[in-house]
Protein backbone atom coordinates (compact mmCIF):
# COMPACT_ATOMS: atom_id res chain seq x y z
CA UNK A 1 0.00 0.00 0.00
CA UNK A 2 2.79 2.36 -0.97
CA UNK A 3 1.60 5.81 -1.89
CA UNK A 4 2.50 5.92 -5.42
CA UNK A 5 1.21 2.58 -6.45
CA UNK A 6 -0.72 1.35 -8.78
CA UNK A 7 -3.90 -1.12 -8.22
CA UNK A 8 -6.91 -2.09 -9.63
CA UNK A 9 -10.03 -1.31 -8.25
CA UNK A 10 -13.89 -2.38 -8.34
CA UNK A 11 -16.14 0.41 -7.00
CA UNK A 12 -18.48 -1.13 -4.39
CA UNK A 13 -20.85 2.10 -3.97
CA UNK A 14 -20.35 5.79 -3.76
CA UNK A 15 -20.05 8.78 -1.17
CA UNK A 16 -21.24 12.81 -2.21
CA UNK A 17 -19.58 14.39 -4.43
CA UNK A 18 -19.29 11.06 -6.52
CA UNK A 19 -16.96 9.27 -4.89
CA UNK A 20 -16.37 5.84 -5.75
CA UNK A 21 -15.35 3.55 -2.53
CA UNK A 22 -13.44 0.41 -3.41
CA UNK A 23 -11.42 -1.75 -0.72
CA UNK A 24 -7.56 -2.63 -0.37
CA UNK A 25 -6.39 -4.68 2.53
CA UNK A 26 -9.62 -4.13 4.22
CA UNK A 27 -9.32 -0.40 3.87
CA UNK A 28 -11.81 1.88 2.11
CA UNK A 29 -10.12 3.50 -0.75
CA UNK A 30 -12.18 6.91 -1.90
CA UNK A 31 -11.62 7.71 -5.43
CA UNK A 32 -13.15 11.27 -6.90
CA UNK A 33 -14.84 11.02 -10.29
CA UNK A 34 -15.94 7.25 -10.15
CA UNK A 35 -18.98 4.99 -9.81
CA UNK A 36 -20.63 1.59 -8.48
CA UNK A 37 -19.89 -0.81 -11.27
CA UNK A 38 -16.48 0.57 -12.21
CA UNK A 39 -13.06 -1.19 -12.65
CA UNK A 40 -10.85 1.41 -12.91
CA UNK A 41 -6.83 1.94 -12.51
CA UNK A 42 -5.71 4.34 -10.16
CA UNK A 43 -2.91 5.41 -8.40
CA UNK A 44 -2.18 6.00 -4.53
CA UNK A 45 -2.56 9.08 -3.43
CA UNK A 46 -2.93 9.71 0.51
CA UNK A 47 -3.04 7.61 3.60
CA UNK A 48 -5.96 8.61 6.22
CA UNK A 49 -6.28 6.95 9.59
CA UNK A 50 -9.27 5.01 8.53
CA UNK A 51 -9.02 5.08 4.87
CA UNK A 52 -7.24 5.72 1.88
CA UNK A 53 -7.48 7.79 -0.98
CA UNK A 54 -6.81 7.27 -4.95
CA UNK A 55 -6.81 9.11 -8.56
CA UNK A 56 -8.51 7.10 -11.16
CA UNK A 57 -5.97 6.63 -14.33
CA UNK A 58 -8.18 4.68 -16.79
CA UNK A 59 -11.34 3.10 -16.56
CA UNK A 60 -10.50 -0.42 -17.32
CA UNK A 61 -14.70 -1.81 -17.26
CA UNK A 62 -17.68 0.70 -17.13
CA UNK A 63 -21.12 0.35 -15.42
CA UNK A 64 -23.27 -2.44 -17.67
CA UNK A 65 -25.55 0.66 -17.55
CA UNK A 66 -23.57 3.24 -19.66
CA UNK A 67 -24.49 4.93 -22.77
CA UNK A 68 -22.78 7.23 -25.45
CA UNK A 69 -21.63 10.31 -24.46
CA UNK A 70 -23.06 13.20 -26.23
CA UNK A 71 -20.27 15.56 -25.90
CA UNK A 72 -16.86 15.16 -27.90
CA UNK A 73 -15.00 16.90 -25.02
CA UNK A 74 -16.11 14.42 -22.29
CA UNK A 75 -12.76 12.52 -21.95
CA UNK A 76 -10.44 15.62 -21.33
CA UNK A 77 -12.84 18.31 -20.17
CA UNK A 78 -13.46 18.22 -16.00
CA UNK A 79 -16.70 20.08 -16.17
CA UNK A 80 -19.43 16.99 -16.29
CA UNK A 81 -18.39 13.38 -14.86
CA UNK A 82 -21.43 11.51 -15.44
CA UNK A 83 -22.83 11.77 -19.08
CA UNK A 84 -22.17 8.03 -19.31
CA UNK A 85 -24.85 7.27 -17.08
CA UNK A 86 -28.67 7.85 -17.92
CA UNK A 87 -30.00 10.61 -16.32
CA UNK A 88 -32.50 8.87 -14.57
CA UNK A 89 -29.69 6.77 -12.44
CA UNK A 90 -27.61 10.01 -12.11
CA UNK A 91 -30.56 10.97 -9.99
CA UNK A 92 -30.69 7.56 -7.75
CA UNK A 93 -26.90 7.92 -7.03
CA UNK A 94 -27.02 11.70 -6.30
CA UNK A 95 -30.42 10.61 -3.87
CA UNK A 96 -28.73 7.86 -2.01
CA UNK A 97 -25.35 9.93 -1.52
CA UNK A 98 -26.76 12.08 -0.10
CA UNK A 99 -29.12 10.06 2.16
CA UNK A 100 -26.22 8.26 3.60
CA UNK A 101 -24.61 11.69 4.66
CA UNK A 102 -27.64 12.50 6.52
CA UNK A 103 -27.58 8.54 8.03
CA UNK A 104 -24.25 8.63 8.86
CA UNK A 105 -24.35 11.80 10.94
CA UNK A 106 -27.72 10.22 12.38
CA UNK A 107 -30.01 12.58 11.06
CA UNK A 108 -33.13 10.75 10.67
CA UNK A 109 -37.07 10.73 10.66
CA UNK A 110 -37.81 13.50 8.83
CA UNK A 111 -40.12 13.71 5.18
CA UNK A 112 -38.02 12.65 2.28
CA UNK A 113 -39.63 14.29 -1.06
CA UNK A 114 -36.71 12.47 -3.27
CA UNK A 115 -35.29 14.66 -5.77
CA UNK A 116 -36.58 17.09 -8.28
CA UNK A 117 -35.54 16.58 -11.76
CA UNK A 118 -33.94 19.44 -13.47
CA UNK A 119 -36.07 20.66 -16.78
CA UNK A 120 -33.67 20.45 -19.11
CA UNK A 121 -30.67 18.27 -19.34
CA UNK A 122 -28.54 19.97 -21.41
CA UNK A 123 -28.08 24.12 -22.13
CA UNK A 124 -29.28 24.64 -19.42
CA UNK A 125 -25.94 27.22 -17.57
CA UNK A 126 -26.64 31.16 -18.22
CA UNK A 127 -23.00 31.41 -16.92
CA UNK A 128 -19.61 30.21 -18.07
CA UNK A 129 -16.28 30.91 -16.72
CA UNK A 130 -14.01 29.79 -19.79
CA UNK A 131 -9.86 29.57 -19.39
CA UNK A 132 -7.21 30.72 -21.98
CA UNK A 133 -4.36 27.86 -21.94
CA UNK A 134 -3.12 25.24 -24.03
CA UNK A 135 -3.60 21.77 -24.14
CA UNK A 136 0.69 21.09 -24.26
CA UNK A 137 3.47 23.34 -23.79
CA UNK A 138 3.48 26.09 -26.86
CA UNK A 139 0.51 24.23 -28.39
CA UNK A 140 -2.11 26.11 -29.85
CA UNK A 141 -4.48 28.63 -27.59
CA UNK A 142 -7.48 27.30 -26.31
CA UNK A 143 -10.37 28.63 -24.50
CA UNK A 144 -12.38 26.54 -22.49
CA UNK A 145 -11.89 24.12 -19.27
CA UNK A 146 -9.54 22.93 -17.43
CA UNK A 147 -7.92 19.03 -18.44
CA UNK A 148 -9.09 16.09 -16.31
CA UNK A 149 -6.20 15.25 -13.98
CA UNK A 150 -4.12 18.41 -14.98
CA UNK A 151 -3.30 21.50 -12.74
CA UNK A 152 -2.83 23.94 -16.36
CA UNK A 153 -3.96 22.20 -19.34
CA UNK A 154 -7.50 23.19 -21.11
CA UNK A 155 -9.00 21.89 -23.72
CA UNK A 156 -10.86 24.03 -26.39
CA UNK A 157 -14.69 23.51 -25.54
CA UNK A 158 -16.16 24.78 -29.01
CA UNK A 159 -18.83 22.22 -28.19
CA UNK A 160 -19.62 22.12 -24.70
CA UNK A 161 -23.63 20.44 -24.72
CA UNK A 162 -23.84 22.30 -21.19
CA UNK A 163 -24.27 25.79 -23.10
CA UNK A 164 -26.82 26.75 -26.05
CA UNK A 165 -25.36 28.06 -29.88
CA UNK A 166 -24.76 31.36 -28.84
CA UNK A 167 -22.08 30.84 -26.00
CA UNK A 168 -20.66 28.10 -28.15
CA UNK A 169 -20.48 30.53 -31.12
CA UNK A 170 -19.50 33.80 -28.83
CA UNK A 171 -16.48 31.06 -27.53
CA UNK A 172 -15.34 29.85 -31.03
CA UNK A 173 -15.46 33.37 -32.13
CA UNK A 174 -13.30 34.85 -29.55
CA UNK A 175 -10.17 32.01 -29.74
CA UNK A 176 -10.40 32.45 -32.87
CA UNK A 177 -9.65 36.16 -33.05
CA UNK A 178 -6.72 35.86 -30.39
CA UNK A 179 -5.08 32.67 -32.39
CA UNK A 180 -4.93 35.37 -34.53
CA UNK A 181 -2.89 38.32 -32.39
CA UNK A 182 -0.19 35.77 -30.93
CA UNK A 183 -1.37 37.50 -27.03
CA UNK A 184 -0.02 35.55 -24.79
CA UNK A 185 -2.21 34.14 -21.73
CA UNK A 186 -1.55 34.31 -18.18
CA UNK A 187 0.70 31.48 -16.69
CA UNK A 188 0.24 31.65 -12.77
CA UNK A 189 3.45 30.13 -12.42
CA UNK A 190 5.28 32.96 -13.81
CA UNK A 191 2.72 35.73 -13.35
CA UNK A 192 3.35 36.71 -16.60
CA UNK A 193 1.08 37.20 -20.02
CA UNK A 194 -2.39 39.01 -20.80
CA UNK A 195 -5.73 36.66 -21.56
CA UNK A 196 -6.99 35.21 -18.80
CA UNK A 197 -10.54 34.23 -19.10
CA UNK A 198 -13.67 34.91 -20.71
CA UNK A 199 -16.92 35.02 -18.77
CA UNK A 200 -20.44 34.85 -20.70
CA UNK A 201 -23.64 35.39 -19.03
CA UNK A 202 -27.13 34.58 -20.86
CA UNK A 203 -30.73 34.90 -19.16
CA UNK A 204 -32.42 31.79 -19.98
CA UNK A 205 -35.83 33.68 -20.22
CA UNK A 206 -35.10 37.08 -21.34
CA UNK A 207 -32.49 35.87 -24.14
CA UNK A 208 -30.06 38.98 -22.59
CA UNK A 209 -26.30 38.16 -23.09
CA UNK A 210 -23.36 39.39 -21.37
CA UNK A 211 -19.66 39.07 -22.96
CA UNK A 212 -17.18 39.79 -20.30
CA UNK A 213 -13.39 39.64 -21.21
CA UNK A 214 -10.90 39.31 -18.42
CA UNK A 215 -6.93 40.03 -19.07
CA UNK A 216 -3.99 41.44 -17.24
CA UNK A 217 -2.78 45.03 -17.50
CA UNK A 218 0.54 44.19 -18.73
CA UNK A 219 -0.37 44.43 -22.35
CA UNK A 220 -2.14 47.91 -23.74
CA UNK A 221 -4.53 46.54 -26.13
CA UNK A 222 -6.79 47.74 -28.35
CA UNK A 223 -9.92 45.71 -28.27
CA UNK A 224 -12.27 47.90 -30.81
CA UNK A 225 -11.40 45.12 -33.17
CA UNK A 226 -12.63 43.21 -30.83
CA UNK A 227 -16.02 44.30 -29.97
CA UNK A 228 -16.69 44.77 -33.55
CA UNK A 229 -15.92 41.22 -33.77
CA UNK A 230 -18.93 40.36 -31.38
CA UNK A 231 -21.15 42.76 -32.80
CA UNK A 232 -21.45 41.15 -35.96
CA UNK A 233 -22.05 37.94 -34.60
CA UNK A 234 -25.67 36.47 -35.22
CA UNK A 235 -27.56 35.54 -31.62
CA UNK A 236 -30.14 33.35 -31.19
CA UNK A 237 -30.65 36.02 -28.06
CA UNK A 238 -30.00 39.66 -27.73
CA UNK A 239 -26.09 40.60 -27.31
CA UNK A 240 -26.25 43.84 -24.27
CA UNK A 241 -23.10 44.26 -22.82
CA UNK A 242 -19.51 44.01 -23.88
CA UNK A 243 -16.71 44.44 -20.72
CA UNK A 244 -13.42 44.04 -20.42
CA UNK A 245 -12.16 43.15 -16.75
CA UNK A 246 -8.69 44.11 -15.51
CA UNK A 247 -7.64 41.28 -13.24
CA UNK A 248 -3.97 41.43 -11.83
CA UNK A 249 -4.47 39.10 -8.84
CA UNK A 250 -2.26 35.51 -8.85
CA UNK A 251 -4.63 33.41 -8.48
CA UNK A 252 -6.45 31.84 -11.31
CA UNK A 253 -9.60 33.70 -9.79
CA UNK A 254 -12.04 35.68 -11.78
CA UNK A 255 -11.52 38.79 -9.95
CA UNK A 256 -12.90 42.64 -10.71
CA UNK A 257 -10.28 44.91 -10.31
CA UNK A 258 -11.17 47.43 -12.47
CA UNK A 259 -14.16 47.05 -15.37
CA UNK A 260 -14.63 48.94 -18.54
CA UNK A 261 -17.46 48.61 -20.57
CA UNK A 262 -16.79 48.41 -24.39
CA UNK A 263 -20.45 48.08 -25.34
CA UNK A 264 -23.84 48.85 -24.12
CA UNK A 265 -24.44 47.87 -20.39
CA UNK A 266 -22.38 46.19 -17.27
CA UNK A 267 -25.67 43.50 -16.41
CA UNK A 268 -28.49 41.55 -17.77
CA UNK A 269 -31.85 41.13 -16.68
CA UNK A 270 -33.25 37.59 -16.05
CA UNK A 271 -36.65 36.66 -14.93
CA UNK A 272 -37.53 34.50 -12.51
CA UNK A 273 -41.28 33.46 -11.22
CA UNK A 274 -42.61 36.42 -12.56
CA UNK A 275 -39.87 38.80 -11.14
CA UNK A 276 -36.76 40.26 -12.63
CA UNK A 277 -33.92 40.63 -11.61
CA UNK A 278 -30.66 42.74 -12.65
CA UNK A 279 -27.45 40.36 -12.61
CA UNK A 280 -23.76 42.49 -12.66
CA UNK A 281 -20.58 41.16 -13.88
CA UNK A 282 -19.59 40.28 -10.09
CA UNK A 283 -23.29 39.56 -8.54
CA UNK A 284 -23.90 35.26 -7.36
CA UNK A 285 -26.93 33.95 -9.19
CA UNK A 286 -28.21 30.46 -9.87
CA UNK A 287 -26.36 29.30 -13.13
CA UNK A 288 -29.67 27.47 -14.12
CA UNK A 289 -32.38 29.61 -14.19
CA UNK A 290 -35.15 27.24 -14.94
CA UNK A 291 -34.14 25.02 -12.14
CA UNK A 292 -33.74 27.92 -9.89
CA UNK A 293 -37.52 28.46 -10.84
CA UNK A 294 -37.96 24.93 -9.38
CA UNK A 295 -35.44 25.14 -6.10
CA UNK A 296 -37.20 28.61 -4.99
CA UNK A 297 -40.85 27.05 -5.76
CA UNK A 298 -39.83 24.20 -3.23
CA UNK A 299 -38.31 27.28 -0.95
CA UNK A 300 -41.69 29.01 -0.96
CA UNK A 301 -43.70 25.51 -0.33
CA UNK A 302 -41.54 24.86 2.74
CA UNK A 303 -42.33 28.31 4.42
CA UNK A 304 -45.59 27.90 4.06
CA UNK A 305 -48.13 30.66 5.13
CA UNK A 306 -45.62 34.04 6.14
CA UNK A 307 -47.94 36.47 5.73
CA UNK A 308 -47.86 37.90 9.41
CA UNK A 309 -44.08 37.11 9.46
CA UNK A 310 -40.94 38.66 9.24
CA UNK A 311 -38.52 36.31 7.40
CA UNK A 312 -34.51 36.77 7.42
CA UNK A 313 -33.13 35.80 4.30
CA UNK A 314 -29.24 35.33 5.17
CA UNK A 315 -26.21 35.12 2.81
CA UNK A 316 -29.18 36.71 0.20
CA UNK A 317 -26.91 36.99 -2.62
CA UNK A 318 -29.04 39.54 -5.06
CA UNK A 319 -32.04 39.04 -2.62
CA UNK A 320 -33.41 36.30 -5.31
CA UNK A 321 -34.86 34.75 -2.79
CA UNK A 322 -36.29 36.83 -0.45
CA UNK A 323 -38.20 38.81 -3.18
CA UNK A 324 -39.42 35.59 -4.33
CA UNK A 325 -41.25 35.59 -0.91
CA UNK A 326 -42.02 38.74 -0.44
CA UNK A 327 -45.76 39.03 -1.76
CA UNK A 328 -46.51 36.71 0.60
CA UNK A 329 -44.28 38.07 3.69
CA UNK A 330 -44.93 40.80 6.31
CA UNK A 331 -40.97 41.51 5.96
CA UNK A 332 -37.55 40.45 4.73
CA UNK A 333 -34.58 41.07 5.94
CA UNK A 334 -31.27 39.89 3.42
CA UNK A 335 -27.74 39.86 4.64
CA UNK A 336 -25.14 39.72 1.93
CA UNK A 337 -21.34 40.11 2.17
CA UNK A 338 -20.67 41.37 -1.01
CA UNK A 339 -21.57 44.98 -1.22
CA UNK A 340 -22.56 44.92 -5.40
CA UNK A 341 -24.56 42.24 -4.72
CA UNK A 342 -26.95 44.23 -2.04
CA UNK A 343 -26.97 46.94 -4.07
CA UNK A 344 -28.41 45.08 -7.01
CA UNK A 345 -31.02 43.44 -4.37
CA UNK A 346 -32.12 46.90 -3.46
CA UNK A 347 -32.60 47.74 -7.28
CA UNK A 348 -34.02 44.88 -7.90
CA UNK A 349 -36.91 45.63 -5.25
CA UNK A 350 -37.41 48.73 -6.98
CA UNK A 351 -37.63 47.28 -10.26
CA UNK A 352 -39.38 44.91 -9.29
CA UNK A 353 -42.21 47.47 -6.81
CA UNK A 354 -40.98 45.55 -3.60
CA UNK A 355 -41.33 47.61 -0.66
CA UNK A 356 -41.23 45.02 2.27
CA UNK A 357 -37.67 44.60 1.67
CA UNK A 358 -34.81 45.40 3.40
CA UNK A 359 -31.37 44.69 2.38
CA UNK A 360 -28.22 45.21 4.08
CA UNK A 361 -24.39 44.64 3.37
CA UNK A 362 -21.78 43.20 5.65
CA UNK A 363 -20.68 39.53 6.87
CA UNK A 364 -23.66 37.83 8.08
CA UNK A 365 -21.96 36.81 11.23
CA UNK A 366 -21.25 40.49 12.07
CA UNK A 367 -24.44 41.68 11.05
CA UNK A 368 -26.94 39.38 12.91
CA UNK A 369 -25.52 41.29 15.88
CA UNK A 370 -27.18 44.18 14.66
CA UNK A 371 -30.15 43.73 13.94
CA UNK A 372 -33.51 44.88 15.40
CA UNK A 373 -36.17 42.96 13.87
CA UNK A 374 -36.52 39.41 14.67
CA UNK A 375 -37.31 36.95 12.41
CA UNK A 376 -39.91 33.83 12.40
CA UNK A 377 -38.37 32.71 9.89
CA UNK A 378 -35.06 32.33 8.57
CA UNK A 379 -33.70 31.05 5.44
CA UNK A 380 -30.08 30.15 5.41
CA UNK A 381 -28.24 30.25 1.83
CA UNK A 382 -24.64 30.31 2.24
CA UNK A 383 -21.62 29.29 -0.04
CA UNK A 384 -20.26 25.82 0.05
CA UNK A 385 -18.24 26.07 3.46
CA UNK A 386 -21.56 26.56 5.35
CA UNK A 387 -22.91 29.03 7.78
CA UNK A 388 -19.54 30.51 9.66
CA UNK A 389 -20.12 29.37 13.20
CA UNK A 390 -20.61 32.63 14.84
CA UNK A 391 -23.16 33.61 12.93
CA UNK A 392 -25.15 29.81 13.01
CA UNK A 393 -24.69 30.95 17.42
CA UNK A 394 -26.62 33.48 16.07
CA UNK A 395 -29.23 32.16 13.99
CA UNK A 396 -29.74 29.67 16.72
CA UNK A 397 -29.91 32.64 19.65
CA UNK A 398 -33.05 34.21 17.29
CA UNK A 399 -34.64 31.45 18.12
CA UNK A 400 -37.01 31.31 15.33
CA UNK A 401 -40.32 28.85 15.18
CA UNK A 402 -38.83 27.65 11.47
CA UNK A 403 -35.86 27.73 9.15
CA UNK A 404 -35.35 27.11 5.38
CA UNK A 405 -32.03 25.59 4.97
CA UNK A 406 -30.76 25.91 0.81
CA UNK A 407 -27.68 23.99 0.82
CA UNK A 408 -25.27 23.80 -2.97
CA UNK A 409 -22.93 21.78 -0.37
CA UNK A 410 -24.79 18.42 1.59
CA UNK A 411 -21.20 17.86 3.59
CA UNK A 412 -21.51 20.90 4.78
CA UNK A 413 -25.04 21.29 5.13
CA UNK A 414 -25.20 17.98 7.67
CA UNK A 415 -22.76 19.48 9.87
CA UNK A 416 -24.62 22.79 10.60
CA UNK A 417 -28.15 20.54 10.67
CA UNK A 418 -26.37 18.89 13.24
CA UNK A 419 -25.72 21.70 15.25
CA UNK A 420 -29.21 22.99 14.71
CA UNK A 421 -30.44 19.82 15.71
CA UNK A 422 -28.33 19.58 19.34
CA UNK A 423 -30.04 23.15 19.87
CA UNK A 424 -33.55 22.22 19.64
CA UNK A 425 -34.16 22.26 15.92
CA UNK A 426 -35.81 18.97 14.65
CA UNK A 427 -35.59 18.51 10.50
CA UNK A 428 -38.87 17.79 9.18
CA UNK A 429 -38.68 17.52 5.67
CA UNK A 430 -36.01 17.56 2.95
CA UNK A 431 -36.46 17.74 -0.87
CA UNK A 432 -33.01 17.89 -3.29
CA UNK A 433 -32.75 19.59 -6.86
CA UNK A 434 -31.12 18.72 -9.59
CA UNK A 435 -29.75 21.91 -10.67
CA UNK A 436 -26.66 20.41 -12.37
CA UNK A 437 -26.96 17.64 -14.44
CA UNK A 438 -24.42 15.51 -15.10
CA UNK A 439 -22.06 16.65 -12.48
CA UNK A 440 -22.10 15.56 -9.12
CA UNK A 441 -23.23 18.38 -7.61
CA UNK A 442 -27.17 18.90 -6.59
CA UNK A 443 -29.21 21.12 -4.27
CA UNK A 444 -30.85 20.35 -1.16
CA UNK A 445 -33.80 22.52 0.72
CA UNK A 446 -34.05 21.33 4.61
CA UNK A 447 -37.14 22.76 6.63
CA UNK A 448 -36.46 22.72 10.66
CA UNK A 449 -38.85 23.75 13.03
CA UNK A 450 -38.04 24.41 17.14
CA UNK A 451 -39.05 22.27 19.16
CA UNK A 452 -41.14 23.19 22.53
CA UNK A 453 -39.08 22.94 25.63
Amino acid sequence: MKIGSVHEFDIEYASFPSTGIAQLDGKEVFIKNTFPGQKVLARLTKKKRDHLEAKSIKILENMDCAIEVPCPHFELCGGCNSQFIPHDLQLELKEKEVMDLFKRTGIAEFEFSGIEKAPEQFEYRNKMEFTFGDAEKAGPLNLGMHIKGKSFGIVNVEQCKLVDDDFRMILNAVVEYFRGKELPYYKVKSRKGYLRNLVIRKAKNTGEILVNLVTTSQIDFDLREFKEKLLNLSFEGKLVGILHTLNDAISDIVKIEKLNVLYGRDYIIEEILGLKFKISPGAFFQTNSRGAEKLYSIVKEFLGDVSSKTVFDLYCGTGTIGQIVASDANKVVGVELIEDAVKAASENAKLNGIENCEFIAGDVAKVVETLVDKPDVIILDPPRPGVHPKALKHVIDFGAKSIVYVSCNPKTLVKDLEALKYYGYKVDKVELMDMFPHTGHVECVVLMSRVEK
